[in-house]
């Protein structure tokens, strides 16, 4: 019976960890929410680009033999870090001041000034940020956004527009940056994509 009731201990355990986590990060989110959606953002922002990295590493059929560029993931993180969670906190604290949950529509009308005003803006700051990190000029900025903008905004209206949808109307507000972020994951993923 030992074996059996340590195993019992050892899977108790294993639950409590995800627990633990949850109210350390519920804890930080309260004490400090600019700071732990910058670090959330951050993080997976790096994660998504080494997802991007694995991805094309594995479509080109690279076996060990191509390393990983390590300054992609830490732009990403740099970018998570001081613009994603930082404005997108501050987006959606806008967001339910200037439209109050009472008005008629408040949703859709939440959707709109996200789709309308911040989407197109943020995606141009991500390349703006993404070519300044990168040491590249202003011409090389001009010519990616050329070529890259449109495209990654009607990506972004399709792949964000329900995933917002969800967030404003049904997330609860110190979660929002969380939820985008996890679905940024992959976005993060598909704009580096973009950058090869």
């Amino acid at each position: 019976m030992a074996p059996a009731a340590s195993m019992l201990r050892a899977e108790a355990g294993l639950g409590a960890l995800p627990r633990r986590a949850l109210a350390q990060y519920l804890r930080l989110l309260r004490l400090y929410p600019v700071l732990t959606k910058a670090a959330t953002s951050g993080i997976l922002s790096a994660l998504g680009n080494f997802l991007a990295q694995m991805i094309e590493k594995r479509r080109k059929k690279e076996n060990g033999s191509g390393k990983l560029d390590v300054s992609g993931p830490l732009r990403y993180a740099i970018y998570g870090f001081f613009f994603t969670g930082p404005l997108s906190h501050y987006f959606y604290l806008f967001l339910e001041r200037w439209v109050p949950p009472e008005v008629p529509l408040a949703g859709v009308l939440k959707l709109l000034l996200d789709r309308v005003l911040f989407a197109p803006a943020f995606l141009l700051l991500f390349f703006v940020i993404m070519n300044f990190l990168e040491g590249r000029d202003a011409a090389a900025l001009a010519a990616r956004v050329r070529s890259g903008f449109w495209p990654a905004l009607q990506m972004n209206w399709r792949v964000w527009t329900p995933v917002q949808f969800i967030n404003v109307n049904y997330v609860p507000l110190q979660f929002r940056v969380l939820f985008a972020n996890m679905v940024a994951l992959f976005w993060y993923a598909y704009l580096a994509s973009l950058g090869k």
